[in-house]
């Protein structure tokens, strides 16, 4: 379902990590892997959602590690819609 309103799917897959698990933090290699995604896409979106709050990030030796920035504007609208639209997609599947 929110495939239909945040249309990249790196983008998409980013937002439901870190706002489905708001105290998660990783560099860019652990969350490639995660979601299994191109780093270099991801690094980009990593960027852009930093730039408009959703997220921040913090340098640990030579390492940027991202996490959600929890008193982001609409965080909590955020997080509501992506926990609604997984609920709604697993009684789509059962």
């Amino acid at each position: 379902m929110l495939d239909v309103f945040i249309t990249s799917r790196v983008r998409r897959k980013i937002i439901v990590v870190y706002a489905k698990y708001p105290d998660f933090k990783t560099h860019v290699r652990g969350l490639a892997k995660l979601i299994k995604e191109d780093a270099g896409n991801i690094q980009r979106e990593l960027k852009r959602l930093e730039k408009i709050g959703f997220l921040q990030s913090e340098k640990q030796a030579n390492t940027k590690i991202y996490y959600t920035n929890k008193h982001f504007v609409i965080f909590k609208e955020l997080q509501s819609i992506v926990l609604k639209s997984q609920r709604a997609t697993q009684k789509r599947q059962q």
